[in-house]
């Protein structure tokens, strides 16, 4: 199903339809504040399974990252980080910044690494937001493959719906997409490392 929202005022009929949808453990494609993100319920494993099938990948051996709705939200699934660097997480989000934090006992243990650790996001994106304040919960979420051969298929919706729409519940039209990834933050040592550089200033890191 494609279905067409606007982050300046979203349908709140489309929105339950994707509520009720990630509730019954489907798979969405939905808007973020940088690529096109296939996300679902982190205690749906089955859905998890299936997203990490259709990316080519292991849930085990991948720290996947869960959306967020605010900072209360997220402080639920980290342990308690420093002063320090809390101040730089509140600096960047919302925004295109992904942190990897040492997770706390409520990451469904279907989500653990041996490290124990989770990247966390809090997208600039009304539509998002919404989706997580509505679910209760933080949503599973992995970025659209880019391929930078056919870039289209990454940030056009009605393409994106093309290519996956067969295998997913709900593509959600929001309009274009950005190429740009978000910028990872390791916050799980005693210095901040960059693990990768994406759209997020690092200005707003150091």
């Amino acid at each position: 199903m494609l279905i067409k929202l606007y982050e300046e005022n979203p349908s709140q009929r489309h929105l339950k339809q994707v509520h009720e949808c990630l509730m019954d453990g489907g798979i969405i494609i939905y808007p973020t504040n940088t690529l096109y993100g296939f996300g679902c319920d982190i205690y749906k494993s089955k859905a998890i399974e299936k997203i990490a099938q259709i990316k080519h990948i292991e849930v085990r051996k991948n720290t996947f990252s869960i959306v967020c709705h605010n900072l209360s939200q997220m402080a639920d699934y980290a342990k308690p980080i420093d002063n320090h660097n809390f101040k730089i997480i509140k600096r960047c989000l919302p925004g295109p910044y992904t942190f990897i934090l040492e997770a706390n006992n409520k990451i469904p243990k279907h989500l653990h690494r041996k490290e124990k650790q989770v990247g966390i996001r809090i997208p600039d994106n009304k539509i998002a937001q919404e989706i997580i304040e509505q679910l209760g919960n933080p949503m599973l979420s992995s970025s659209v493959p880019v391929n930078l051969d056919e870039i289209e298929y990454s940030v056009n919706p009605e393409l994106i719906y093309e290519r996956y729409g067969h295998i997913v519940d709900i593509v959600i039209d929001a309009g274009p997409g950005e190429i740009s990834p978000s910028t990872i933050v390791d916050m799980t040592t005693d210095e901040i490392n960059i693990i990768r550089e994406g759209k997020g200033s690092l200005d707003l890191i150091y």
